[in-house]
């Protein structure tokens, strides 16, 4: 499934360093950023980028020219979503700032929904 509008951006501090990870990787040409959801943390829910090749069921696009990859169930979680990366105290990595966010734990890899998101996603 390909998607025309971008519902996942990228920083420019991102999208270099997603280019610059992928062009270390033997099949990098061939993968994508997957951003994922996944249940658990301390608060419900938790962030998991990686790279990886498309599935025929993804909702795909291009920002920055970085080709990114999100499956159905996770897009209706990130959906407005930007990924950073951020270099600080804490370490260098990815972070998702999420405009569907309530709550977040103090270490920032984990989070809540708002009510009506997580509602629709158990409608699905």
């Amino acid at each position: 499934m390909t998607d025309s509008a971008e519902p996942i951006k990228l920083t420019d501090k991102a999208a270099a360093k997603v280019q610059e990870l992928l062009a270390g990787q033997e099949d990098g040409d061939e993968q994508a950023l997957r951003v994922a959801v996944r249940g658990g943390g301390c608060s419900g829910f938790q962030y998991a980028l990686a790279f990886d090749k498309p599935r025929e069921d993804d909702h795909r696009f291009t920002n920055q020219g970085v080709s990114v990859i999100v499956d159905k169930t996770s897009m209706q979680f990130v959906l407005g979503s930007e990924v950073d990366w951020v270099d600080g105290l804490q370490g260098a990595g990815f972070a998702v700032n999420n405009p569907n966010v309530e709550a977040a734990c103090g270490c920032g890899s984990s989070f809540q929904v708002k009510e009506e998101t997580a509602e629709q996603a158990a409608a699905v």
